[in-house]
């Protein structure tokens, strides 16, 4: 299969390795500083383009990617809230696009477990649910788009909670909201904990990224399923869950 990556940070760099391990070749790697090259043909040549960037960049990089005919796995956060409908509607035009917050094959296992969870706890009122994700001092957003993914998925299991909320030290909020506390510490690659709390005991539990290894393997996975597959994609589509 012909990738090309967008984006050649640490994720990207490490993406590389795997998806040659795999067989793969890299046709084109974009960062910031060669813009052009989406024009290029070794660009429009690739089967599927790989997208890890920043959240303001994600979506004119889709646009890219679909004008060359290029199919997308990305794993940016954040374009969501401005261009969902901008996206569905370029789906709808034939354009492919695989997205997931987070594509580590532990954290889709750990996101069926989390949403079952959630639609048991919701016959025990007495249990608060809530949420804590820690991270390296380098990630910007918080929370994490892994923990508002997970969240959305208590909230539609949940009936008791009807929204979530950044967690700030020290201040009430609405039980009805689901509160997620943001860490960020060292060089953590990532930790999800959802934690349902009663006067009688916790129920917890967790996710605990050894290294980035798992989310670019995840990722090229993803493109593989991806070159087969049209539309708009999930990891929910590629593991059955």
């Amino acid at each position: 299969m012909k990738i090309a990556l967008i984006g050649y940070g640490k994720m990207g760099k490490m993406i590389e390795q795997i998806a040659r391990e795999r067989g793969h070749e890299i046709v084109s790697i974009i960062d910031i500083d060669n813009q052009e090259d989406f024009e290029s043909e070794a660009f429009a040549s690739a089967d599927v383009a790989i997208e890890f960037t920043a959240p303001q960049a994600a979506y004119g990089n889709f646009l890219k990617c679909f004008a060359k005919g290029v199919k997308v796995v990305s794993g940016s956060t954040g374009w969501k809230k401005d261009h969902q409908a901008d996206v569905e509607r370029l789906i709808g035009e034939g354009n492919t696009l695989f997205w997931a917050s987070n594509f580590s094959v532990g954290v889709a296992v750990f996101s069926a477990v989390n949403r079952y969870l959630a639609k048991i706890m919701n016959g025990f009122p007495q249990y608060d649910a809530h949420m804590e994700e820690t991270h390296h001092i380098h990630k910007i957003d918080a929370p994490s788009g892994t923990a508002i993914t997970l969240a959305e998925g208590i909230l539609e299991n949940l009936d008791r909670k009807t929204s979530w909320i950044k967690g700030e030290e020290n201040k009430p909020y609405d039980p009805q909201t689901l509160r997620i506390d943001s860490l960020r510490r060292g060089e953590v690659p990532g930790i999800h904990t959802v934690r349902y709390d009663s006067e009688a005991d916790c129920i917890t539990i967790t996710h605990d990224a050894h290294s980035r290894k798992g989310f670019a393997l995840g990722a090229v996975l993803a493109a593989e399923y991806t070159k087969e597959h049209q539309g708009l994609l999930t990891i929910e589509d590629m593991f059955n869950f």
